[in-house]
């Protein structure tokens, strides 16, 4: 089954100032209300994607209801303005450039959200890599409901080491129409964008992606020593915005007919596709800080633990074989923590697994989540703490971890700076004409 459709995207026409038009995804700078002022000050009022979102950290304020009835009518208005067009059907390839030695591909296409599940223990096509946290959705749903339009900050990763998908596209984009060039605010970087259009390179794009899948080979592809649910997709960015595009689809689902199911726009959600292997993208991992715990009887529970699962835990360098490592910082000075023959496939999972079921029994302490092994470290060494840094992560295990696993442990990776998440830019309209997207309920 193919997880792909070519879609009709708008973009703003002549006349837009697309500086002012892209903003970053809304999720961002959700402790840091001054950038999203300053990105109003940027736009002064003139037509922008910031007209049409809703930046979280607005979320839960006095006025979010009357921010998302002005969401609801900017987006009807830039239809019947013409402030947005309608493209001949197609991909976008996409260039992302933030001064580094290499920019990011991507390739900005519509997935069938009937193939997409979020729920843990789900065997879809398309899987978050990273838990989802339910209670997030509903504030975001009361954006999507009624919505005329679609914007997407959705990341999707794909598991291409051949390069052999977006990387031809790239070489070849001057045979393209270029549609957008342009930089982009607060420290964004520089964007283009070039229109793929629906025939021989849309069909040969979805065929190779859907053989990233492929029963006869996928086993083999990742060294399954079983028979695991197959996965084309990961979510690597904009998990909850794509869940709450599978839970407003599902409730509206419920009043159309199946032939009104079949091709309806709000059952696809546009993506941009971007392959795990591009050189420009960094996955870090993001380490474990304990604090008011006691170092001793941590490490008893360890032993107990990583047993009673049938893995050997050792502290000590690993002595051959299948095993994770953690490096383990605290005021009595350094260990190597190795667990052989885990039965998770990534090194946070199985590090997780131990931090929920102490945490379980230990409500005294608190764990905190930290970017950079030097912060980890220094906060490790303070009394009563502990950190665990954990190992480089290798993009092929991504991939490796979800399918293992059904879905990484939560804040496992991180992709990138703020900064270098993706700004709006392309649209999509969701409701059909004279339609509402969703009941109106809560």
């Amino acid at each position: 089954m193919n997880c792909l459709r070519v879609p009709e995207i708008m973009l703003p026409g002549n006349g837009v100032d697309l500086y002012q038009w892209a903003v970053v995804a809304c999720d961002q700078y959700t402790s840091q209300p001054d950038y999203w002022e300053e990105t109003k000050r940027i736009v002064k009022g003139q037509a922008s994607t910031l007209n049409l979102i809703l930046p979280e950290v607005y979320l839960g304020a006095e006025d979010e209801a009357e921010r998302i009835g002005n969401i609801h009518s900017a987006m009807e208005r830039y239809l019947k303005d013409g402030i947005l067009q309608k493209l001949p059907k197609g991909f976008m390839l996409v260039e992302r450039s933030f001064g580094k030695e290499y920019s990011r591909w991507g390739l900005v296409a519509e997935v069938d959200l009937e193939t997409y599940e979020y729920r843990k223990g789900t065997h879809s096509l398309i899987r978050p890599t990273e838990m989802t946290v339910e209670e997030r959705i509903p504030p975001r749903l009361r954006v999507r409901r009624s919505a005329a339009l679609e914007l997407p900050h959705i990341m999707l990763l794909l598991d291409d080491p051949e390069c052999s998908i977006i990387e031809p596209l790239a070489a070849k984009r001057q045979a393209f129409q270029q549609m957008y060039d342009t930089d982009l605010m607060q420290q964004g970087g520089h964007i283009s964008g070039w229109l793929i259009p629906e025939g021989g390179d849309t069909e040969r794009i979805m065929k190779k992606v859907e053989d990233l899948a492929a029963p006869e080979t996928f086993a083999e592809k990742y060294n399954l020593e079983k028979e695991y649910p197959l996965l084309n997709l990961a979510v690597g960015d904009g998990n909850h915005s794509m869940a709450t595009a599978k839970a407003a689809w599902e409730e509206m689902k419920q009043g159309l007919s199946k032939e009104e199911q079949e091709n309806h726009p709000a059952r696809f959600c546009l993506c941009e596709l971007v392959n795990v292997h591009d050189k420009s993208l960094e996955v870090e991992p993001i380490h474990r800080v304990l604090f008011q715990v006691n170092e001793e009887q941590l490490l008893a529970e360890v032993e107990v633990f990583y047993s009673g699962k049938g893995c050997q835990m050792r502290l000590g360098e690993p002595d051959g074989g299948e095993f994770h490592r953690f490096i383990i910082d605290s005021l009595s000075g350094r260990k190597t923590l190795s667990v052989k023959n885990p039965v998770w496939g990534i090194g946070a999972a199985t590090i997780q697994a131990f931090l929920d079921a102490f945490l379980a029994k230990h409500p005294e302490c608190r764990i905190d989540y930290i970017h950079g092994a030097d912060v980890a470290e220094q906060l490790g060494k303070k009394e009563g703490n502990l950190c665990f840094l954990l190992p480089e992560i290798k993009k092929e295990d991504l991939f490796i971890g979800v399918i293992r696993d059904g879905v990484l442990p939560r804040k496992t990776f991180s992709m990138g700076e703020a900064r270098e998440k993706r700004y709006y830019m392309e649209c999509k309209k969701i409701m059909n004409s004279g339609r509402n997207n969703c009941p109106n309920k809560e």
